[in-house]
């Protein structure tokens, strides 16, 4: 069909041209008009919180835990030095296997000394039994008393001891090393032991007992019970070899 000139046009074919709008131009406002998924503006990156750092903690707040040296490399990993005010955790160790080797040391030597009837169960008695013992090591040697225990430990952990072994019908006694855990556990034990021991003969308190008791281990003195106890079990070791 041929188009007609533009003044030849009906008045109702002109408004149509005029108005019509391609389809993609129809469209944009609808896009547009669709709320955008990022943020507006700048984001506001909120700072992490700092974590809380245990600085100076003492025990009983008198000894501090810095500059305590272990110098016995197997029972290193067995003496928990970690820093705690209060030597008590409510026995959330107590049902776990070698949990007592992230026990404080300081605790451990509280709960070796709950050994007797007539101490079992009295936790805060013998807390205070410890802290009055370690005030006394403090003011005679004039040193930290968690390094004076340290010292004890390691001069009254045995070595070697027996074990039984069984051939048949007969039983051979056999020289056997001493795991590091249990050389502790000795150690702690016999101190305790002793101390508990002498203050049955003795005018003088539990403090002071166990004071004693630690200082002459740490000497290595044989007029303490634990490293008299020591020399006894390898003595009889050394004869099973």
């Amino acid at each position: 069909m041929s188009q007609l000139p533009e003044h030849e046009q009906t008045p109702q074919q002109a408004p149509m041209a005029q108005t019509s709008t391609p389809p993609a131009a129809e469209a944009t406002p609808s896009v547009q008009e669709q709320p955008s998924a990022e943020p507006q503006g700048p984001v506001r990156q909120v700072a992490a919180e700092p974590q809380p750092v245990i600085v100076g903690v003492k025990l009983f707040g008198k000894y501090d835990f810095e500059g305590l040296v272990v110098s016995d490399i197997g029972m290193k990993r067995y003496i928990d030095l970690t820093p705690i005010y209060v030597p008590h955790t409510c026995g959330r160790h107590a049902v776990r296997q070698f949990a007592k080797a992230r026990m404080n040391i300081a605790e451990r030597l509280i709960n070796n000394m709950m050994r007797t009837e007539k101490w079992t169960g009295k936790k805060l008695k013998a807390y205070k039994a410890v802290e009055g013992a370690f005030d006394i090591i403090a003011e005679k040697t004039k040193k930290n008393p968690l390094q004076v225990l340290i010292d004890a430990l390691q001069n009254a952990g045995p070595r070697e001891e027996v074990t039984r072994l069984q051939y048949g019908g007969i039983s051979v006694p056999k020289a056997v090393d001493v795991a590091p855990s249990r050389r502790v556990d000795l150690a702690l034990r016999n101190i305790c032991l002793g101390a508990l021991e002498k203050s049955h003969t003795s005018t003088l308190s539990i403090s002071e007992c166990l004071a004693n008791e630690i200082m002459l281990a740490a000497n290595n003195d044989m007029n303490s019970f634990a490293i008299a106890k020591k020399e006894e079990i390898e003595r009889v070791a050394a004869s099973a070899r």
